[in-house]
């Protein structure tokens, strides 16, 4: 595990950041040559030769994630799915079987099950918080990779992080943590016992919803190595500005996540007595059935908030479109505030399957924007109904 050498913000602002040898620039310079010279065949000036091998922007973004996962190693590759596409492809075989949760983002889902199932890796969905059932599938010797989200998406499940950790390794299979909804500010996996931790940066961690990218973190020598080699040889990587937007993003990570935090809170519980609202689903409310793990193994309970309407579908579907603030739209973790219909949009591709979601849910992606605002502009959308 590397060691912190300074607190979560001091880190997201330094590491990976050394001032400019050359010039002294504060901010390292964006590198966007694809090829190094060496010196003399086989010299390599700092370990580059070619822009898919590394780059000196990715490389200083990388080191800014693994400090702030608490891991020795780090990969960015273009997309969260491609990051996901790799570990599979590394830790996995045909013949073996993913267990994964039964509330999960629907691309890692069609990635497992479209993708991956037609060579011959099979998946069990499941509740992740009946830990005996959890068990009982791992015992399989072709059950190899547990894959978890929590908060899950959009449901907003809660599952012990640690508790897995310790069913799988006495299992022999690895523990993966899709850890976007918390962001690392919020929640440290590998510090609880999760071999994999794996993000879509183009959510909090990059936070403008401007560039779209993928990370993989881990303290497996072993596990670097193979994830490695599958981003050099089949080359998803993100491009230098991508690197270079999302390192700056995470820089702000620590006081974004606080006005996430405290902005979806007001929100919960606003929304929990509304008697257009039949359920609201966040951790941060006592009744919610993860709130006490929630508060043991995160700092905060993140920017997510999902509600279901009492009018159902044509309900959800006319405040989703009768918003003016929160914007109807794919994505998540930005500044601004996002509302999403999952049945047809970010979970079109579960449905059928028992991961479908309800068609009554909305999943709000609450920005940092002046809270009293975005309380009137779903209050005015439910006003509507």
């Amino acid at each position: 595990m590397t060691e912190k050498r300074h607190g979560f913000a001091t880190d997201a602002i330094h590491a990976g950041q050394e001032v400019d040898e050359v010039f002294g620039a504060v901010v390292p310079p964006l590198h966007f040559s694809t090829t190094y010279a060496p010196d003399g065949i086989g010299n390599l000036r700092r370990g580059y030769d070619y822009g898919r091998a590394g780059n000196p922007t990715r490389t200083s973004l990388q080191t800014q994630l693994a400090a702030l996962e608490g891991g020795r190693h780090a990969f960015s590759f273009g997309s969260g799915l491609a990051a996901e596409d790799a570990i599979i492809r590394a830790v996995t075989r045909p013949g073996q079987r993913i267990v994964m949760g039964n509330d999960a983002y629907g691309g890692s889902y069609r990635l497992i099950s479209r993708i991956h199932g037609d060579w011959g890796i099979a998946n069990t969905p499941l509740d992740l918080t009946d830990l005996d059932r959890v068990e009982a599938e791992l015992s399989a010797p072709e059950a190899t990779l547990l894959w978890v989200e929590t908060p899950s998406n959009p449901l907003m499940a809660i599952t012990d992080i640690a508790a897995l950790a310790k069913i799988a390794h006495a299992n022999n299979a690895l523990l993966l943590v899709d850890n976007t909804f918390a962001s690392p500010y919020l929640q440290q996996p590998l510090a609880l016992g999760a071999d994999i931790v794996v993000h879509s940066t183009t959510k909090y961690i990059g936070g403008h919803s401007d560039v779209v990218g993928g990370a993989v973190i881990t303290s497996d020598d072993e596990l670097a190595a193979s994830i490695g080699f599958q981003q050099f040889a089949v080359g998803a990587v993100s491009g230098p500005l991508d690197a270079y937007l999302t390192t700056r993003g995470l820089k702000t990570l620590a006081v974004r996540m606080d006005r996430h935090c405290s902005n979806a809170q007001a929100i919960a519980e606003h929304l929990v007595d509304h008697p257009a609202v039949e359920r609201v689903l966040y951790p941060g409310l006592p009744d919610h059935p993860g709130h006490e793990l929630a508060k043991a193994q995160m700092s905060g309970f993140g920017g997510m908030v999902s509600i279901q309407l009492a009018g159902g579908e044509a309900a959800a579907r006319k405040v989703a479109e009768g918003t003016r603030l929160f914007i109807l739209a794919e994505s998540l973790g930005g500044i601004e505030s996002l509302m999403n219909y999952p049945h047809e949009m970010t979970h079109a591709s579960v449905r059928g399957t028992e991961l479908a979601v309800p068609e009554n849910l909305l999943r709000l992606s609450v920005g940092i924007e002046d809270v009293a605002d975005l309380i009137a502009d779903l209050d005015t959308a439910l006003a509507g109904l």
